[in-house]
């Protein structure tokens, strides 16, 4: 009733009948004609009755009450059916400036921001430092693990994290499985890195969680982080990669130093690996 109340008849299309109106927005039978249902039907599915509701007819309803995808989702938990992927708002899009803040604040440790098919989109100094990410480079989490020369020799447990890292690639791609990016990303993959196919064949599992990094940086020597992927309800199709130095190695110390003005003329010449 209150996102009835909402929508103006002209909003919907609707004459007003130049007469006031008792009822604030749409009336019932006005939102049923709208949604091509029944106003007995509609008057029900307002009431919250147990009747039976198709997600094709919610979505009728959705659009002529205009609701956000949020609003959208929340009516089909409230009829009681599996609501739909999370999609960005207008509104949203334009969250690169807070996200930016978001990981330079995580400095001195790496932080990175990736989309749904792991292209890189914002990193802070220290995953230049530390994961080697090259600043106007296109690059991509999923093929330069496998194919970066650089990271690659700083991974100390590289193949214990390659199942992870594929396992929870294919959880990705399996939410949209005809989706063109993922299969652009999964094509690229195969072809440039026999042991990714022979990892993706596993048809391993797994949802995105954390992950432990052992690396051996050349100025530094060993690194021992904690790698977490997070994501905002606001913006689903990004993920944001916090790097947490863990209690070994000295690692926060050593982060510390990397972004200090001494370990950046340090990382300022060429170094072996």
């Amino acid at each position: 009733m209150s996102r009835r109340a909402r929508v103006t008849p002209a909003d919907a299309g609707l004459p007003d009948g130049g007469a006031r109106r008792r009822t604030p927005g749409l009336r019932r039978e006005e939102v049923a004609v709208l949604a091509g249902v029944g106003t007995s039907w509609y008057q029900w599915l307002e009431q919250g009755r147990d009747i039976s509701v198709s997600p094709q007819v919610l979505d009728s309803v959705g659009r002529v009450l205009r609701l956000s995808n949020a609003e959208r989702r929340h009516l089909y938990l409230l009829a009681g059916l599996n609501p739909p992927e999370r999609e960005v708002e207008p509104g949203k899009r334009d969250m690169c400036d807070g996200l930016r803040r978001l990981i330079d604040a995580w400095m001195p440790y790496p932080a990175h921001i990736m989309d749904r098919y792991y292209n890189g989109v914002l990193h802070n100094d220290a995953a230049v430092t530390v994961l080697g990410m090259r600043p106007g480079k296109r690059w991509n989490c999923l093929i330069d693990f496998f194919t970066d020369p650089k990271y690659r020799s700083r991974a100390r447990n590289w193949e214990q994290n390659a199942r992870t890292v594929v396992a929870q690639f294919r959880a990705r791609c399996s939410a949209s499985p005809d989706d063109e990016g993922f299969q652009a990303v999964l094509a690229e993959a195969r072809a440039c890195s026999p042991e990714f196919t022979e990892l993706w064949e596993r048809r391993d599992i797994e949802d995105a969680g954390q992950i432990r990094k052992e690396l051996d940086h050349p100025l530094v020597g060993e690194l021992c982080l904690e790698s977490s992927v997070m994501q905002m309800p606001a913006r689903p199709d990004l993920s944001i990669v916090l790097h947490t130095p863990l209690d070994e190695a000295n690692t926060a110390a050593k982060l510390q130093w990397l972004a200090s003005p001494e370990g950046r003329r340090g990382a300022m010449y060429p170094v072996a690996g």
